[in-house]
C-alpha cells in the first residue's frame, strides 16, 4: 500500500530571518541630506581710520548681515605694502570678492590685476584705479562735493564780506592727487569769479594734527585771510581748531568738506567758525558695494560707475544738523558688531 507524501512547512530560522530582512534593507537607498552651499566671502578694505571709514564698514556690514553673506575686515593704514600684503592675503584665503578703496590709481593695479586673475571679483568705492579692473566704482561725486561747499562760501562772500575774501585752501592733493583737484576745482568754481575773492594760499594737510599747524602758519603769514576752505574731513577739524587758537574767531570763517560728529558740533557752536560743509554719503558707499560684489557673484547686472551728490550742512539751519545727527547714530547702531 502506498504510503501519502506528507509536506513539511519551512520554518524560518534566526539566521534565515537576518538574511532576508538584512538584504531588503540593504537595498532600500538612503537619500544625503542636501548639502548647504558655502556662503559668499567678501573682503572689504580702507586706507584710514577715521569717521568717514567707519561708516563705510558699517554701511558694509549691515548690507551684509542682510545678504547673508561673510565680510572680513581690513584697514591699510595709508602704507602701500600692506594694502599688497592684504590683497595676497585674501587671494590665498580664497574670498569671493575684494571691496577696496585703492590707495594708489597705479600702485594699487599689479596686486588687484593678481586677484582678478585668481576670478575675484573686484569693487571699486571711493578712490579710483587705472584700467578696468572693477566691476563698479561708487563714490560720491568729489567735484560735487566741492561745488556745493562753493556755492556756500560765495553766498557767504556775497552777503557777509561784501563780495571781498582773501582764501586759504587745505587739500590733500600729495595723497590723493585726482580727488583732491576735483573737490578743490569744485569749490574755486563757485567763487573764482567774484571780482573781489583771491586764493592767497594752498596747502596739503589731509590729517587733523598737521591741519591745525599749517592752518596756523598759514594764518600768521598771512592776517589778511578771512576764509579757509578745506577739501576733507582732518583738514577741516584742523582748520576751525586753528582760527580758534589764533584768538581769530569772528575774523575768519571755515568752510569744508566731509562730516563727523565733531564738525557737527562745531556747526552748532557759538563760536561762528565753522560756516558749512558737505557731508559724504559713506554708509550708502559701504552698503552699495556689498550689494553690487553679490549681484555680480550671482551673474546679475550692476552699473559701472555710481556717483552719489553729497549733503549740505549749514550753521543757518541747526535743525538739519542735528537731524543728520540722528541719521548717524542711526547707520552707527546698525553697524555696530
Amino acid at each position: 500500500m502506498a504510503t501519502k507524501s506528507m509536506s513539511v512547512p519551512w520554518i524560518m530560522t534566526p539566521v534565515v530571518l537576518v538574511v532576508l530582512f538584512g538584504g531588503l534593507t540593504g537595498c532600500e537607498k538612503k537619500e544625503a541630506a542636501p548639502s548647504q552651499p558655502a556662503k559668499l566671502k567678501l573682503a572689504g578694505i580702507v586706507f584710514q581710520d577715521d569717521h568717514f571709514f567707519r561708516l563705510v564698514q558699517f554701511g558694509m556690514r549691515d548690507a551684509a548681515r542682510k545678504a547673508d553673506v561673510e565680510l572680513l575686515e581690513a584697514n591699510s593704514n595709508n602704507r602701500p605694502e600692506r594694502e599688497i600684503e592684504l590683497v595676497n592675503t585674501y587671494v590665498s584665503r580664497g574670498v569671493n570678492a575684494i571691496l577696496i578703496s585703492p590707495l594708489s590709481k597705479k600702485g594699487s593695479v599689479a596686486a588687484l590685476q593678481l586677484a582678478k586673475d585668481k576670478g575675484i571679483k573686484i569693487i571699486l568705492h571711493n578712490t579710483p584705479i587705472e584700467g578696468d579692473l572693477g566691476e563698479t566704482y561708487i563714490e560720491c561725486d568729489p567735484k560735487d562735493l566741492g561745488i556745493r561747499t562753493g556755492k556756500a562760501a560765495r553766498q557767504y562772500i556775497q552777503e557777509k564780506l561784501g563780495g571781498k575774501a582773501n582764501v586759504a585752501v587745505i587739500a590733500f592733493k600729495s595723497q590723493i592727487a585726482e580727488q583732491s583737484d576735483a573737490r578743490t576745482n569744485g569749490f574755486k568754481s563757485q567763487i573764482e569769479d567774484l571780482p573781489g575773492v583771491r586764493i592767497v594760499a594752498e596747502q596739503d594737510a589731509w590729517k587733523a594734527e598737521d591741519a591745525v599747524n599749517k592752518a596756523g602758519a598759514i594764518l600768521s603769514a598771512h592776517p589778511e585771510i578771512n576764509l579757509v576752505w578745506s577739501a576733507n574731513e582732518g583738514g577741516t577739524i584742523g582748520s576751525v581748531l586753528a582760527v580758534k587758537n589764533a584768538g581769530k574767531a569772528g575774523q575768519v570763517v571755515v568752510f569744508g568738506t566731509d562730516c563727523c560728529d565733531q564738525l557737527m558740533e562745531f556747526l552748532l557752536s557759538d563760536d561762528n567758525i565753522l560756516q558749512a560743509i558737505t557731508s559724504q554719503r559713506p554708509f550708502d558707499v559701504g552698503r552699495m558695494a556689498v550689494e553690487s560684489a553679490v549681484k555680480v557673484l550671482k551673474g546679475q547686472p550692476v552699473e559701472k560707475k555710481v556717483y552719489m551728490s553729497g549733503i549740505l550742512l549749514t550753521r543757518d539751519d541747526p535743525a538739519a544738523v542735528r537731524a543728520f545727527q540722528k541719521q548717524m547714530k542711526e547707520w552707527m547702531s546698525m553697524g555696530s558688531p
